[in-house]
């Protein structure tokens, strides 16, 4: 079989990359066959004629920086009245994120305070929620500036912060998402995943904006507090936790007491009773449980409902097919017990 390296010229100057598209040497006619007289030979086509790529262009008009607008924003549904319903993601893994995201949830939490991941394992999570175009919201291990800066720089629709009981540290959270002179927020903006790395111009005109500032209170501490809390300035949702609730009720083991879910209910009715100058009162969110489900929320008002947790599902599910296998040893051994020989006369065969 004929090489088909005789078809090609060593009288071409090889191409530089670096070159303009003028000076890039184009294929003399000559060296083209019109047909290829050896049939065991491969002809090779190639075009000359693709444009070089176009350079990037960034945002600069409202209407580009409208078209720059990530996917997923929370707020504009938030506030057309839409009840949402998300789940919170404890394993830190992206397939279960990934998953989560395609059957449909409105957003997921990737909870960095009980879950056992940290800031590095929630970037691969905020990528496969991305890729589903579901929203991500990091609950942040502490209310710190340090650990603040790290979880919003990778670029969550929403942060949610634990344990606040006082309009003070309401503040203070808040403080932590905003840049100065409104805030304390580090800048790195021009290479954070936040910003698409510098790519999206636009970034710092929303930011503070889209984001999604929740803070929980979950102790009798803050619910004392709750309405001053509430009434905080970028404070987006509130965020009940009864199971806190309940243990600093000294009531851990019982949360659906009815002490507990008495001042849940009063805890509520507070914060959705709270009018501030912005023209709106806080979002409310809260947790299912067992005994005040998904759909009991949504009716006494809650605007984000958290319905399950990644790793109490595949739990549930686990334990389930165990038993399911038990049960059905059981049964077959139960059915075949008349007929099975007995050891000695298994052994004596």
């Amino acid at each position: 079989m004929a090489s088909s390296s005789s078809y090609i010229s060593t009288a071409i100057p090889k191409p530089s990359f670096l070159a303009p598209k003028a000076l890039v040497p184009q294929i003399p006619a000559t060296l083209l066959r019109k047909s290829n007289p050896n049939p065991n030979s491969i002809s090779i086509s190639i075009s000359t004629s693709r444009p070089l790529p176009s350079p990037l262009k960034y945002s600069t008009s409202p209407s580009e920086l409208a078209a720059a607008r990530p996917a997923g924003i929370l707020k504009p549904r938030l506030a057309a009245g839409e009840v949402l319903y998300g789940l919170f993601l404890m394993s830190s893994s992206p397939t279960l994120a990934e998953i989560s995201g395609l059957a449909g949830y409105d957003y997921v939490v990737v909870d960095l305070e009980h879950g056992p991941g940290g800031i590095s394992d929630a970037l691969p999570c905020l990528r496969a929620l991305a890729a589903t175009g579901t929203p991500a919201i990091i609950r942040v291990p502490e209310n710190t500036p340090a650990v603040t800066k790290k979880a919003l720089d990778l670029g969550p629709q929403g942060i949610m912060f634990p344990s606040v009981e006082t309009p003070e540290a309401a503040a203070l959270a808040v403080s932590y998402c905003r840049f100065p002179p409104r805030g304390v927020r580090g800048a790195a903006h021009p290479v954070v995943r936040a910003s698409a790395y510098g790519v999206d111009d636009g970034y710092l005109s929303r930011c503070e904006e889209d984001l999604l500032i929740m803070v929980q209170v979950e102790t009798t501490a803050g619910v004392s507090e709750i309405e001053a809390i509430a009434g905080v300035e970028g404070v987006d949702c509130v965020q009940m936790g009864p199971l806190d609730l309940s243990a600093s009720m000294g009531l851990l083991w019982d949360p659906g007491n009815k002490k507990v879910r008495t001042v849940l209910k009063e805890a509520e009715r507070r914060v959705l009773g709270v009018g501030r100058g912005d023209g709106r009162g806080p979002w409310l969110g809260g947790f299912a449980m067992p005994h005040d489900g998904a759909i009991e929320l949504k009716a006494r008002g809650y605007h984000m409902v958290a319905g399950a947790v990644d790793v109490g599902m595949f739990r549930a599910a686990a334990v389930e097919d165990v038993l399911r296998f038990r049960r059905a040893e059981v049964e077959i051994g139960e059915e075949d017990d008349s007929e099975k020989p007995s050891d000695n006369e298994y052994w004596s065969e």
